[in-house]
Formats: C-alpha cells, structure tokens, sequence
C-alpha cells in the first residue's frame, strides 16, 4: 500500500531518494575515517601494494611481503581490514580497489595514488559502496587536476553520502553480496585453470612434442615465405569499408568499437586494404604479438603502417598459423629479428618476417591441432561470458540492496 505522496508504506523521502523509514543518510566522513593517520608497526614483514597489485574488478591480484625497511616515507599506509580505493583517473573509473580483510600482515603500505578508509562495524557494507556505479560516478565529477591525471579529493569522499541501514542489516547486505563476490573469484579461477591448459597444448602441440592419434608423419621446417606472399592494396576508391586495429590479444577488431572513438585518420584512402582470410601485423610493434587475421569481412581497411599477408591453403591452414603467430617462440624470434636490425624503427618488414622457419606437420593434422585450441578458446570464451553475467547481477543486485530498494530478511 502507498501513501498519497506516492511513497511506498515504509519508506520516506531524503536527500538521496526515497529510501526505508529506518533507514538514516550520512556522511562517509562522520561513519569511517578517510586516509587515517600513520600507525606505529611493530611487525618487521609488512604487506606492499602497488597500483598493479589491485584488481579493477576489486580485489587484491598479488600481495607483496616486504621487510619494513625497505619501505620509502611518505607511502600510503594501511591495516588489516581497511579498504583502499584508488584517487587517480583511469584507476578510480575502472573500479581499482580493495577490501583488506585477508592480507597476510597486520599493517602495510601502498601506492601514494590509494586513498584508505577504516571502518569498525561492517566494513564490507562499506566497500561494496566504494566499489558501486553510484560512487563512482558521482565522485568523477568532483575530480581535480589537469586531464589524464585527475585526482578524487579526500574531501569528496568524506561529503559523500550514503543511506545507512541498521547494522544487522548493513552485515546480511554484505552476506548476499559475498556470495557474488564467491561465484566472481570460483569463476576466475575457473578462467585461469583453461588459460593454463591452453598454454600447455599449445606449446605441446604447436612444437611436436605432443601427437595426435593418426599423426605419424614428420614434421618439415619451412620459411613463410614459402607458403605466404605479402599483399599491398591501397583504398584508392575510398570505399567506407570497416577500419580495423590490431591488438596484443584479440588480433584484429573494429577500431571504432574497440577505442570508443576515431582515432584513425579522416583520410582513409591510402589506408591498406586487408581481404577476408587474410593476415595483418603492426610492422612496427609486432614484437609485443600485435598480429591478426581477418575472417570476418569481405574487405576491411587497416593503417599503412601494417604489413598484410595471404597463404596458400594447400600448404597452411590459416588458423594453426594465427595460432603459432602469437605463440611464445615466435614473439621471442620477433623481438631478435628487430633487436638486430640496423634501423630498429623500421620495424619487422615483409623481407624479414618471410624468412622466419616453423616447423609443420601436413595439412590433415595442422587442422586437427586448430579444431583442438579453437575449442579451448571457444571454451574460455563461454567461462568468461559466464564471468560477466555473475558480475552484471551483482552490479544489479548493489543498485537494489544499498539504496534500500529491495530490503532483506533479517
């Protein structure tokens, strides 16, 4: 039943919405201290964190145990069961953060670039706060500092304000979220496990030292030149065909989508053109694996500082090469043959990159082995969409249970 001002029956008006009766708004600052004062460490191993160390999902990745000598003055400082959210842009938007309540020692120190907030009662409720769309948002706006180094003030974070529910339903929140937080870290690790196992076939399958039943044939050590040519076509015409960029891990993708934004030129006519069943690498920076092949498109366009390529498909089957492309051994044979050019900035050109020698079984079984990796990354693929929705119902679950929207049994 509601009432005649619109307000569901239990429920009232405040600054920040309608929101349950019982329910008070308050400031962070007046709840938690923001960035408290430096402690004295009686411990001689403390925990370090650096920016990379925190995850963007939230969560520690890797925690450091260091002597506390070797600690510089003026870092960041924390305790056990402290959260740390990070103050510079892109981190602070990309959600980098953590809830302390796991690390080894008691205290530690951290970037300059976290802020820290202590809280005594239920300091999960607090950070599942710090780390929903609503901070984050509000707090981008209040962001000081010249572009790209943007910084959320203290300040801003202690104004902050939150409805504040009773305590044992600020801890039952937390329960329900927790158990996300469970599924999010069983699925990531889920996703790490099949990562690993990728690695390990292809660096058994790729070499030969693993066969497949049926493959009984040796292998031949073969140039790619002796299987590839280069392909030099430009978009005279000015067709408005798709302009892709070349990634470290996903190959080629659509610029506009991935950027976000132009960031190829208005001029598109003396971009490349890239056919479909056909590579492209950054000629310049392939040394870090930016290689791709093109399966998606009748034509696409790429930067005329790419290198693209076609095979003979009676020798190579596309994608065991793409596979063999971006394995180890080959970054490693880029990185030599660029690192011993007399002009480095010329990149790793088609007269070169030709030369490089694989070893390949026959066709028959080059196309076994891809079936079997292409599955593994079909396979990941479907772990990590899964990964996505987990974190999409929390995302949905937060919106509801820390306004006061959808209350919980107590």
């Amino acid at each position: 039943m509601k009432t005649t001002n619109n307000i569901p029956q239990g429920y009232k008006n405040s600054p920040l919405g309608i929101i349950p009766q019982e329910w008070e708004v308050k400031k962070l600052g007046d709840i938690t201290e923001i960035n408290p004062s430096k402690e004295e460490v009686s411990s001689q191993f403390v925990t370090f964190l650096a920016m990379s160390d925190v995850s963007e999902h939230g969560g520690v990745i890797k925690e450091n145990i260091v002597h506390k000598s070797s600690i510089k003055p003026g870092l960041t400082s924390f305790k056990r069961g402290d959260i740390i959210i990070a103050k510079i842009t892109p981190c602070f938007e990309n959600g980098k953060g953590a809830l302390l309540n796991n690390i080894t020692s008691e205290y530690g120190f951290g970037s300059t670039e976290f802020h820290v907030i202590r809280y005594r009662q239920c300091n999960k409720f607090i950070y599942y706060h710090t780390m929903s769309y609503a901070f984050r948002k509000r707090l981008e706006s209040q962001m000081t500092g010249s572009a790209g180094q943007k910084r959320v003030p203290a300040d801003s974070i202690s104004s902050y304000k939150i409805p504040v529910p009773s305590l044992p339903e600020q801890q039952k929140i937390a329960e329900i979220l927790s158990t996300w937080d469970k599924a999010i870290e069983k699925q990531t690790q889920l996703i790490e496990k099949l990562e690993l196992r990728k690695k390990g076939l292809m660096q058994q399958l790729l070499t030969g030292k693993k066969r497949l039943p049926g493959g009984s044939g040796e292998w031949k050590k073969i140039a790619i030149k002796d299987f590839a040519i280069d392909i030099s076509l430009k978009n005279t015409h000015n067709e408005n065909w798709e302009v892709l960029s070349c990634t470290k891990y996903d190959g080629l993708v659509p610029s506009l989508q991935y950027f976000g934004r132009q960031v190829f030129s208005k001029d598109i006519t003396q971009y490349k053109i890239v056919p479909q069943y056909c590579f492209a690498y950054a000629t310049n920076h392939i040394e870090e694996g930016s290689i791709g092949y093109q399966s998606t498109y009748r034509n696409a366009l790429i930067s005329p500082m790419y290198t693209v390529f076609k095979t003979d498909s009676n020798v190579i089957d596309d994608i065991f090469l793409y596979k063999l492309l971006k394995s180890h051994r080959a970054i490693y044979l880029y990185n030599v043959m660029m690192e011993g050019s007399i002009d480095r900035r010329g990149g790793l050109r088609w007269d070169n990159f030709s030369t490089i020698k694989f070893l390949l079984p026959d066709i028959k079984e080059q196309s076994a082995i891809a079936d079997i990796l292409v599955s593994c990354d079909n396979e990941i693929l479907l772990a990590k969409q899964k990964l996505n929705k987990f974190r999409q119902q929390k995302k949905g679950l937060m919106q509801v249970l820390l306004t006061g929207k959808k209350r919980v049994n107590i």
